[in-house]
């Protein structure tokens, strides 16, 4: 009776004890015990208990390659603390935490997950992320833990190592104290976000090996590894919310891993399927002048020399004896003291790693002149450089305090290091003081002539833009008042800026200043005084049609907020001055990007995908969830502005139209737009709605996935433009062939062929059928079936413009792409 008893026990028992080898799951009613693993859904890794050394009865929950034949361990949970005895168990709690429990039922090892869930479940993916989740919720956001978020001493392609700044979390990396002993070693490796963001190896508190800032395409330091490469892609992510280094496989076939080693050195590696090894791809310190500060301060070190460490051109050793006995600890000085503020300059020094920026000061957006203007005024300022060089450079970081760990290398950075006048060399002083003499005699007197025929136009252009402007507007404008215009239905506050203050943010309209210039007039960029950048664009004072323009881009743009609407800050109303003041993008337009050979490489997949869901949703705004219904009209990639984060912003509000109640359709005599992105019923026939911007916007989602402009695109086998080029390889389903090279080995092809789909839906020759913007920005995001697209309006560009030319009277050139942007057509 006893033995059936016990039986029964077991039977009933069997299911909570047990989890099956082929699942990639544990819930609460199935742990995983020693002995057991799961497997990733792809088969890619395995989590179970292991035992590093052989000798002894240390038992940790681990995880490692599935597929790989020699035992590689990724991640391990409890480092720390060892389970002594083979009879561990891992449990999903009800309260939705993994906890760690060795034979005589103590727990060892918690995740500590804060949240909760109805039916909580691990689940171990195919990347090597173990994630605590609710079973029917597969949504990485929601997430309530996972060990992408507490590495050991590996990063796998995709996990993030750096801060959360929202979370106040970090993730870093940690060596093993031995190949037997996962615990804690004396080594770190981190993001550490003091100054311009860079990484260290740390051996506990003392640095060891510094990466140096993000420049754009690599860390400063220049490592081969690190270079552009068929292996792998790289990211470095700095804005408010997060600081992080992430890397990924362009193959996913392929295994690799970054590890940090027991002695201190950051290594990556690929598995070799020929040798069934683990094969190096890099290194780091690679070498001895990789050692932190080794040359100390103002110097360089270099392996091609020798000795390695020399003082920077006109720095000398502070101790000359101690320097000829390869003893660098002292560094170098300056040979002739700084004399701020009399008399400074800069000195550049090319092909270096930059020094340590944790006592350094950045701003992205400003250009390299600026930087130089900025620290010459600060005499604390010893050093700036960009802090972007792809390009022709941009963004400014600035020193302050002695400059240290500083190296030569390939592909290394200009630094500008802060000099006695003494020591520039005289051509360029001299040139300086030409540069500023020589025009200043001739500019005082074309500014007395100028001052004499200005007086006399200023009275005449003042009154008749007065004339022009409404009646409301006529004030006088201070810091403090704020723009009221009153329509039929319009009640627009706006704050009005007053002359002076924009005048000192763009530092007198300066040339350098200047960012573009449209049919409303030149923008310029401009800093307010408590440190906001601006955008101001300023109208002609000849341009009529911009006058217009000024009226409707107030009338449009006041009172719309949204993320991907460039926002206007207020305007500028005073005597013959009127200027919109809208917030600064630092990356300029879409087009700058796209259709650049060297700078289109900086637009993976992600990023142009991410684009194009907001400019849908930016739309979607101005036709259907703002209070107006609003027809942009001249959507086009040089009105997409990117930010920071190169997100997009649509701009220029010029020749928008507002929609009013039950109005779904208009038309006009006066066509305005862009040659390529105009519909062929508006261009035609004066006729837009909101398809007419649906269809500008199906052109730049085919332009972002293929990287070509469709006006003056051309093909050796057609006369077709690029809509009817798409149009004919989606039909035969080679698509692949509209993918832009420079993305083309790091994509996801379902969000690809989905944005080919529904761009080609979107320019579909009439109206009715392009979908809306809320059918759009579903098709995009959504998995749904879609419907087969018709030929593209435009379908072969010749044609178009034999129509075109019969059709258009005039038109100016836009600055923006060097397209065509028409003004004033009048319809057939």
């Amino acid at each position: 009776m006893k033995s059936l008893y016990r039986f029964c026990c077991f039977c009933f028992l069997l299911p909570t004890l047990i989890v099956s080898d082929s699942t990639d799951t544990i819930t609460t009613n199935q742990p995983l015990a020693d002995g057991k693993t799961i497997i990733s859904s792809g088969g890619t890794f395995e989590l179970g208990f292991y035992r590093p050394d052989v000798n002894s009865n240390r038992t940790y929950l681990g995880l490692w390659y599935k597929k790989v034949s020699k035992v590689t361990v990724v991640w391990t949970a409890n480092r720390d603390v060892p389970i002594n005895d083979t009879k561990g168990l891992l449990r999903v709690t009800d309260q939705a935490n993994l906890t760690l429990f060795n034979g005589d039922g103590t727990a060892v090892w918690s995740s500590n997950a804060t949240g909760s869930a109805k039916n909580p479940v691990a689940q171990l993916l195919d990347s090597g992320n173990l994630v605590i989740k609710d079973a029917a919720d597969n949504n990485p956001e929601n997430y309530l833990w996972q060990s992408f978020e507490h590495p050991t001493d590996t990063l796998l392609p995709g996990m993030k190592l750096g801060e959360n700044l929202v979370k106040g979390t970090e993730v870093y990396m940690q060596s093993l104290k031995s190949s037997v002993d996962p615990s804690r070693g004396n080594f770190i490796f981190r993001v550490d976000p003091d100054g311009f963001p860079q990484q260290f190896l740390m051996n506990g508190s003392t640095p060891r090996f510094r990466t140096g800032p993000w420049n754009g395409l690599r860390f400063s330091w220049g490592s081969p590894g690190l270079q552009p490469n068929p292996l792998y892609t790289y990211e470095f992510v700095n804005n408010p919310q997060e600081i992080y280094y992430r890397y990924d496989l362009i193959n996913t076939s392929v295994y690799s891993r970054l590890i940090i080693s027991t002695d201190g050195i950051i290594q990556r590696f690929t598995w070799n399927n020929k040798t069934q090894d683990w094969g190096v791809y890099l290194n780091a310190p690679a070498d001895t002048c990789d050692t932190y500060g080794l040359c100390n301060n103002y110097s360089i070190c270099s392996t091609a020399n020798s000795p390695i460490c020399s003082c920077l051109d006109k720095f000398v050793p502070k101790s000359p004896s101690e320097w000829q006995a390869t003893d660098w600890s002292n560094g170098c000085q300056r040979r002739v003291p700084l004399d701020c503020p009399k008399g400074d300059g800069f000195i550049k020094y090319s092909g270096i790693k930059l020094p340590d920026t944790r006592w350094s000061w950045y701003n992205r957006s400003m250009t390299l002149k600026e930087c130089d203007t900025i620290c010459l005024k600060n005499c604390s300022c010893t050093a700036y450089a960009n802090t972007d060089i792809t390009g022709k450079g941009s963004g400014c970081v600035l020193w302050f305090g002695d400059l240290i760990d500083m190296t030569r290398v390939n592909g290394g950075q200009d630094i500008y290091i802060r000099m006695a006048a003494s020591e520039i060399p005289s051509g360029a002083n001299k040139a300086k003081i030409l540069g500023i003499s020589l025009p200043l005699g001739g500019a005082f007197l074309l500014l007395v002539l100028s001052l004499i025929l200005c007086a006399r136009k200023k009275k005449r252009r003042q009154r008749k833009l007065a004339e022009q402007l409404p009646s409301e507007w006529k004030m006088e404008s201070r810091p403090e008042q704020r723009l009221n215009t009153e329509g039929d239905k319009e009640d627009l506050d706006l704050p009005l800026f007053d002359l002076k203050t924009i005048e000192q943010a763009t530092n007198n309209f300066s040339i350098d200043n200047k960012l573009g210039e449209g049919g409303f007039g030149p923008v310029y960029k401009g800093t307010l005084e408590e440190g906001q950048e601006i955008a101001v664009k300023r109208l002609s004072e000849y341009s009529i049609q911009g006058l217009d323009e000024f009226k409707n881009e107030v009338k449009c743009i006041a009172e719309l907020q949204h993320r991907n609407l460039v926002k206007l800050l207020g305007c500028c109303i005073e005597g013959e001055e009127k200027m919109l003041i809208y917030e600064f993008m630092p990356n300029k337009s879409l087009d700058f990007f796209l259709f650049d050979n060297d700078r289109s490489r900086l637009l993976d997949w992600p990023k142009r995908f991410q684009i194009i869901i907001g400019i849908a949703r930016g739309l979607l705004y101005l036709h259907q969830d703002s209070r107006l219904t609003i027809i942009h009209r001249d959507l086009k990639a040089g009105n997409i502005l990117l930010d920071s984060a190169m997100k997009p912003k649509i701009s220029d509000f010029g020749m928008a139209r507002i929609f009013g109640g039950t109005e779904t359709e208009a038309s006009t005599k006066r066509v305005v737009g862009t040659y390529g992105y105009m519909s062929p019923e508006y261009a035609v026939d004066g006729v837009f709605s909101t398809k007419s911007d649906v269809f500008s916007f199906g052109v730049l989602v085919l332009e972002i996935v293929t990287g070509k402009k469709n006006r003056g695109f051309s093909h050796p086998d057609h006369h077709h433009n690029l809509l009817g080029h798409a149009w004919l390889l989606f039909k035969d389903g080679r698509f692949q062939e509209l993918i832009d090279d420079h993305f083309s080995q790091s994509y996801c092809l379902s969000e690809v062929i989905r944005s080919i789909h529904v761009g080609l839906l979107c320019v579909q020759q009439y109206p009715d059928d392009r979908p809306s913007m809320p059918s759009v920005v579903l098709m995009l995001v959504g998995d749904g079936e879609l419907p087969f697209p018709k030929e593209p309006g435009y379908f072969t560009e010749r044609n178009f413009f034999f129509e075109t030319d019969k059709i258009f009277s005039s038109g100016t050139v836009d600055s923006s792409g060097n397209q065509l942007s028409i003004t004033v057509l009048e319809a057939r």
